[in-house]
């Protein structure tokens, strides 16, 4: 469960049971899918049908789904709802306004449908809607991205409500995977925050340090790794604080707090080419003045500096 001393984030909490013990059951799936309750989210590659103005999911009758590969998401309120992958995802990329066919039974009913991608969504939908939507990008992302064995090549069938996918070759069965990275605030002894300016972002850009997990790594390790590889600064001291699902494409961010021992900066020059100790007072006042811009509320790291800060952050200048 995520920290309270957390502000809210996209993707916090799950709304819905996800059903895993009734993947396999074939005849309950049956049965959900001509259930005239269950409802269905029609996927373009990973962007989601929605509504013109992104402020909800846009869930069909399974009756009208149309062609694709089925994956169940779970239950709420009695409803069990699935996704639907279109065959068009395999080829063309999505495009935000696109004809998909569905068997509607109202022909006065349109059936172009609006597609959008999760970022784009994830801070107007509902938590029940957030809820599905992350959980139905992140299989779309897997799916996508594995159709052959890593075995023997071969060319991969879902299974399990799309859960798995099984190679008919060698009889393999492949699981989605999920890359753990940590995130972090790291504060000295004087409560100043370090911030980092990633290489891929603009020019005035900062946020918190983040990396992946290596192989045989406890996650409060690859903190402390990550912190001094990326910024030459040693931590002494990690605090877990909360989690956040993130399926661009299939990490799950690992959110902490970490105390610097040391405070001179030596950046990486790759993936870090500039980073500052701020008090909050500098901070605000580098916001505001348009030199800095912070992470949107969208992830965990907004999260994460408004913990630190102890108040809503400055309003972004540069975006504007």
């Amino acid at each position: 469960m995520t920290s309270d001393s957390l502000p809210d984030f996209p993707f916090r909490y799950a709304a819905h049971d996800r059903l895993g013990e009734r993947r396999a059951d074939q005849a309950f799936l049956d049965t959900a899918w001509s259930d005239p309750r269950s409802r269905v989210l029609v996927m373009r590659g990973v962007d989601l049908a929605a509504s013109d103005d992104g402020t909800a999911l846009s869930w069909y009758p399974t009756a009208e789904a149309p062609e694709g590969e089925r994956m169940l998401l779970g239950v709420a309120d009695d409803i069990v709802r699935f996704a639907v992958l279109t065959p068009d995802s395999w080829s063309d990329p999505a495009r935000e306004h696109d004809e998909v066919q569905l068997s509607l039974a109202d022909a006065q009913r349109p059936t172009r449908l609006s597609f959008s991608p999760l970022r784009r969504l994830s801070q107007r939908l509902s938590a029940s809607d957030a809820s599905y939507a992350v959980h139905a990008t992140a299989l779309a992302q897997w799916h996508l991205r594995h159709p052959r064995c890593s075995v023997c090549g071969g060319q991969t069938d879902a299974i399990r409500a799309g859960e798995a996918r099984h190679c008919p070759l060698c009889g393999a069965d492949h699981f989605p995977r999920t890359d753990p990275a940590v995130i972090m605030t790291v504060v000295d002894d004087w409560g100043r925050c370090l911030l980092g300016h990633n290489a891929a972002r603009d020019e005035g850009w900062f946020s918190t340090l983040a990396g992946f997990v290596e192989p045989g790594e406890s996650p409060e390790q690859a903190v402390v790794r990550e912190v001094h590889e990326e910024v030459g600064v040693d931590v002494d001291r990690v605090t877990y604080l909360g989690s956040q699902p993130w399926p661009f494409p299939s990490s799950l961010m690992l959110g902490f707090e970490a105390h610097a021992s040391s405070n001179a900066i030596e950046v990486d020059g790759q993936e870090i080419t500039e980073a500052r100790w701020f008090t909050r007072d500098e901070l605000r006042r580098a916001v505001e003045a348009a030199e800095v811009g912070l992470p949107t509320t969208i992830s965990i790291a907004g999260a994460l500096l408004t913990r630190w800060y102890g108040a809503e952050l400055p309003a972004n200048m540069l975006a504007v």
